[in-house]
């Protein structure tokens, strides 16, 4: 059966290495044999080119990893763009956008969650309706992108499109409010396809203990159905009630390091530290807002330090990837990260960090496909148990029809 592991042959990003490679090569090697013109000795000379040549080594590397070893991408905002009123031409290019699939496929992406949330301060009811508008944009844009896009239900779905050279595309999270206080609207979401939801803002993590009796069954059928369960924006209090209740690792879908940035949406260390027994992910997403430090521009190394930090408090299988991109381009943006393609830029930077090839690969594909798989098992596990427990009530043998 298809898996998600990394020893795949990897067709989706080999037209990185050829265009990428032959593009930023040339740029960057031509600029590494023009020292400045004001380098007075040799040596200084010597040591401007070599400089120039480590940048290049890297950035050759970290085109060399991704395609091997593509990013799966934990929230993509596109879906609210794409849906909304003005056409956006995402499949051949889209310059009022930060994304567009070129742009994805450039940067190594092999798969991504499409982010399906509505704008700030809609309510239950509009918040359902944005999210179903958006959700249909998403997979009308799959059906007709075939050569590009594949819709991903299931981890072999997912392993199937990377090796097909298509872009895995898991539909999901939804927003805590689009979920309102119902069941069936989870069912209905997952009937459509939705493999991933998050649980701030909704009503039912505002109580004081952080998690209401309802919330916990919301938990537990999202383990029973295989949906993921995004913590992105809770408060310590949910999160910590969640990871009590869940049986499927948990994700943090467009996260960072609370300890760095004081941000509502990123992680503290004392959450980030029970994510190891949970087989938990914390993607760090790459919004200014959510990273920038001491009143200065966002750069691509304080993304770094963010994934330096989560790395070294929950570990290494606790860390991935989520660019967030998908907004107008005229939006204020993290530095060496404007746009879907930037993906190399962070990788090489992490080399530069001396990060592993094997902890590189964990950290764009392995840790969230392994969320990915493991929640698929207990969805079956779970399914495997309701169905006996219903033949016993019934007084049929076990594993009987």
């Amino acid at each position: 059966m298809a898996d998600l592991h990394d020893d795949h042959p990897d067709p989706l990003t080999r037209s990185i290495t050829t265009s990428a490679s032959s593009s930023a090569s040339s740029a960057v090697g031509e600029r590494d044999r023009e020292p400045p013109a004001d380098a007075e000795t040799d040596a200084e000379t010597d040591a401007v080119v070599d400089l120039f040549d480590r940048e290049l080594d890297a950035y050759e590397r970290a085109l060399a990893l991704l395609a091997r070893h593509p990013v799966l991408d934990g929230f993509n905002t596109l879906a609210r763009s794409y849906a909304g009123p003005r056409a956006h031409d995402v499949e051949r290019g889209e310059s009022a956008l930060d994304a567009d699939l070129p742009r994805i496929k450039a940067g190594g992406v092999g798969a991504q969650f499409w982010a399906l949330h509505p704008a700030a301060g809609s309510d239950d009811d509009g918040a359902v309706t944005e999210t179903l508008r958006q959700l249909d944009a998403i997979r009308a844009l799959i059906d007709d992108c075939p050569d590009e896009l594949r819709l991903a239900l299931s981890a072999g779905d997912l392993a199937e499109a990377r090796n097909r050279g298509r872009i895995g595309s898991l539909l999901g999270p939804v927003s805590g409010p689009a979920l309102g206080d119902s069941l069936g609207t989870l069912r209905a979401y997952h009937a459509l396809g939705v493999r991933a939801a998050g649980l701030a803002g909704a009503g039912w993590t505002r109580g004081e203990d952080g998690l209401s009796a309802f919330g916990q069954d919301v938990v537990r059928e999202m383990n029973r159905l295989g949906v993921l369960v995004d913590l992105a924006g809770c408060g310590a209090d949910t999160a910590r009630r969640v990871l009590a209740v869940t049986r499927a690792p948990v994700l943090f879908t467009h996260s960072g390091a609370r300890a760095l940035t004081d941000h509502p949406a990123n992680v503290p260390d004392e959450v980030l530290a029970l994510l190891p027994p949970n087989g938990g992910v914390c993607l760090v997403g790459f919004a200014p807002d959510q990273v920038a430090r001491g009143g200065a521009a966002a750069t691509v190394r304080d993304v770094a330090d963010h994934l330096d930090h989560v790395r070294e408090v929950a570990g290494p299988e606790a860390v991935g990837l989520s660019g967030m991109f998908g907004r107008e381009a005229s939006l204020p943006c993290t530095q060496g990260l404007e746009d879907a393609s930037c993906y190399p830029e962070l990788i090489a930077e992490l080399f530069h960090r001396d990060w592993s090839e094997p902890d590189l690969a964990a950290l764009t594909w392995g840790n969230a496909a392994r969320v990915i798989r493991e929640t698929e098992f207990v969805a079956r596990a779970e399914r495997n148990r309701d169905r006996q427990q219903a033949q016993r009530q019934k007084g049929w043998p076990a594993g009987s029809a």
